[in-house]
């Protein structure tokens, strides 16, 4: 198979230097997400457009190799085409009609043909002999150039025709590794879920920082998120995911601080600590999912006394969105299902939150406060590497396995639904329920407690995790099912 690869237009305005860097960057990443489906992958230009050209011939993997360009950061859409010499005209009338002529039968259809080079005929002349003749022996029911129900697409560079026969559309924006670093503070809900995928978009690599508020469950489903967010739109680059322990900074807020400054407050010492840790990895900017006046402590005054705790650059790239935009986002992202059953904390809603918060109060109430606490939790802030958070979080744990189903037992497939969709687990008699993982926390308690539930999932990591949690929860009916 052989894709002609088309950049983000933002990126062709570039200058000449910039252009090569970030269409080389292009390149590079395109390579290492597609490395473990395609060790001989072959990715060239440094131009205009990028030829990707693979030997895989298997469906499947060849499907997967189009999902994950399809959401790399850089592309605007492959054209999944074919490439001949070019001839003359009825070479390229006899190459088109190979591809389209079962396509063309009765229908109305348009030819567009795209050229560079030196030739002795233009674009349109090509658009209108290969028009005519497809007409004449394909049986179709005629030209329409603005609506046609067919599309027949031609690319003629040099020497080389393409005829296109898949347009696959892509995510846009600039490559990961050509823009700066930033650390994103993530709940795991459908804002900072958002916002960190529209940076990642822009090009910059993305760390993750969590704090934890005390929620084992909170703080293992914002792993799960992250490192979706990670594998499906960033594995060309590593990045981190550091879990700062916030339960005891949470602690002297409620003891200390007056009730209606508590958001405000638990957001500047949020600041602060990532701040800290930016500093520490040399990374310039912090990004929120905050937008203008959601919650009361995401008014531009409150915004404004917020970000005066820090020396950092704070984005927040949905700062104008509406709630509804970002959720209608997150759903086409694959984001909404974990945010839906993300746990939450709620110990620090405040009875009538300040809106307009003046910093010398918010100065004054912050003088009550030990930040003797707030250094140790930035001293015991976890910082792991993303790509290996879910064995870095199963090392320790200790579950029963089991690799045989004994009768009155239910196989519980806690896979994401795209995989229990391409691959269902099929078990002969054996009972099994499908639960995503992202629903297991909250739903799991929907289920017969008189039954044993034993979970599954490809690796084997997800459901250590997810049984070791359940256990955690006083749910003794959990074991992991890892089949022989």
């Amino acid at each position: 198979m052989k894709l002609i690869v088309k950049v983000f237009p933002e990126i062709t305005i570039k200058s000449r230097p910039v252009r090569k860097q970030f269409i080389r960057q292009l390149a590079k990443n395109i390579r290492s997400v597609l490395r473990d489906l395609d060790s001989a992958v072959t990715v060239t230009g440094e131009w205009d457009n990028l030829e990707l050209v693979t030997q895989v011939s298997e469906p499947k993997t060849l499907a997967a190799m189009i999902e994950r360009l399809s959401c790399t950061p850089g592309i605007t859409h492959c054209l999944e085409i074919n490439e001949y010499p070019l001839a003359d005209l009825d070479d390229v009338v006899a190459k088109t009609k190979a591809h389209y002529a079962d396509l063309l039968a009765g229908k109305t259809f348009a030819v567009r043909c795209k050229r560079a080079g030196a030739h002795s005929f233009t674009s349109v002349e090509v658009e209108r002999y290969v028009g005519s003749q497809l007409r004449q022996q394909c049986g179709a029911a005629g030209i329409e150039l603005k609506s046609p129900q067919v599309l027949v697409r031609l690319e003629i560079r040099n020497q080389r025709l393409f005829v296109i026969h898949h347009q696959h559309n892509g995510i846009g924006g600039y490559p990961l590794g050509t823009v700066e670093q930033t650390l994103v503070l993530m709940s795991g809900g459908f804002d900072s879920t958002v916002a960190a995928y529209q940076i990642m978009r822009r090009g910059l690599l993305t760390h993750f920082c969590f704090f934890n508020l005390g929620g084992r469950a909170h703080e293992l489903g914002v792993m799960e998120v992250a490192h979706y967010l990670w594998q499906k739109f960033g594995s060309s680059h590593r990045v981190l995911f550091i879990s700062v322990p916030f339960e005891e900074v949470l602690g002297e807020i409620l003891g200390k601080v007056d009730n209606a400054h508590m958001g405000v407050i638990l957001k500047r010492m949020m600041l602060r600590a990532a701040g800290s840790i930016a500093e520490s990895l040399e990374i310039d900017a912090l990004v929120t999912g905050e937008a203008i006046s959601q919650v009361s402590s995401q008014t531009l005054t409150n915004l404004s006394v917020i970000d005066a705790v820090t020396d950092k650059l704070v984005l927040r790239p949905l700062i104008a969105s509406h709630k509804q935009d970002i959720i209608d986002t997150a759903a086409a992202i694959g984001t909404a299902e974990f945010a839906k059953h993300m746990p939450e904390y709620c110990g620090v809603i405040s009875v009538g939150p300040t809106t307009r918060a003046k910093l010398p109060r918010v100065v004054y109430e912050e003088e009550q406060f030990d930040m003797s606490v707030l250094e140790r939790a930035i001293g015991n802030a976890r910082r792991v590497s993303i790509d290996h958070v879910m064995d870095e979080l199963g090392r320790d744990i200790q579950v029963e396995e089991v690799t045989q189903v004994l009768p009155g037992q239910i196989v519980l497939d806690i896979r994401h639904p795209d995989a229990q969709e391409d691959a269902p687990l099929q078990l002969g008699d054996i009972e099994v329920q499908t639960l995503p993982f992202f629903a297991l926390n909250s739903r799991f308690k929907e289920l017969d407690a008189t039954r044993q539930y034993l979970l599954y999932c490809d690796k084997g990591v997800m459901s250590r995790l997810h049984v070791h949690h359940l256990l955690s929860e006083g749910h003794a009916n959990v074991r992991v099912y890892r089949p022989a």
